[in-house]
């Protein structure tokens, strides 16, 4: 039997799982990410795959879900900015390290994948995944497949500018890319908490919601998915599942809006289960 290992690399902490043949969690284990310098942090997330490997008894294929992506060209990790490993050869030298191929992907790819497969969005033929959390994050399955695209950024639909934006929204907050008016600084966690601080609960979320219809509006007319999978921590706010499809005919470029917009089956563990699959049965 092969064992599939998968990592979820954050910012914070590292979360590992391992998975038997039939999709069974056999173990799962927290670290806190190292910020000694890059070295040492490669050193210590090595050893951490390597000690979860002699916990499960066996060798085991390893898939890494991280913020930002491995460039397709260059092979250095660019726009995990919270992380010791930016800018840096990781699948090359943890490669090394580990003495065999490592799959990585982008952490949102991750989440879609896993709920593609066998959560939210089974088998269905295009999945977005959405991760609403501190960022606004994407992912994109198409018939079992994760779409990377040309440059490894597919699916980063929070880095677009919110459509429609009203007078008072233009131009927009400045977001961490440098750039003003991007959907992560209307539709992310930290940006509802600004709303609910500024006018209130309801108001709030009414605001919310007309926003994310219109960031959705925005994948639907040109990816045109047939489920939108949601998680991070704004994934809880059970309204978005009321109002955001009501809304959308407002925003998509279609008579008829059939797309489904559902919460996570598997919610945080999403990322972890969808770096192992990186690795397929």
């Amino acid at each position: 039997m092969t064992l599939r290992l998968g990592v979820d690399l954050g910012g914070t902490k590292i979360e590992i799982a391992v998975f038997g043949e039939d999709g069974r969690e056999l173990l799962r284990r927290r670290a806190p990410t190292p910020h000694a310098g890059y070295d040492s942090a490669l050193e210590a997330f090595s050893s951490l795959i390597q000690e979860s490997e002699r916990q499960a008894g066996e060798r085991c294929t390893v898939g890494v879900g991280m913020p930002g992506t491995i460039h397709p060209r260059s092979g250095r990790v660019v726009n995990a900015h919270n992380t010791p490993f930016n800018g840096r050869r990781l699948k090359h030298d943890l490669e090394a390290k580990l003495n065999r191929e490592v799959r990585f992907a982008n952490d949102a790819n991750c989440f879609a994948l896993s709920e593609a497969t066998d959560g939210a969005g089974a088998g269905r033929s295009v999945v977005f995944g959405a991760i609403l959390g501190t960022g606004v994050g994407g992912g994109i399955v198409v018939h079992g497949e994760v779409l990377n695209g040309h440059h490894g950024i597919s699916g980063e639909w929070g880095h677009t500018p919110l459509p429609w934006m009203t007078r008072e929204e233009h131009p927009g907050p400045r977001c961490n890319c440098g750039r003003l008016g991007c959907i992560e600084q209307w539709c992310s966690g930290p940006a509802l908490g600004r709303e609910r601080d500024a006018r209130g609960e309801e108001n709030a979320l009414a605001i919310y919601v007309d926003r994310l219809a219109r960031a959705f509006s925005l994948v639907i007319n040109f990816l045109d998915p047939e489920v939108i999978v949601v998680g991070g921590g704004v994934s809880k706010e059970s309204r978005i599942y009321a109002s955001v499809p009501e809304l959308l005919p407002r925003y998509v470029y279609s008579p008829v809006v059939e797309t489904e917009v559902v919460p996570a089956k598997y919610g945080d563990a999403s990322g972890v289960r969808g770096a192992a699959m990186l690795w397929p049965r």
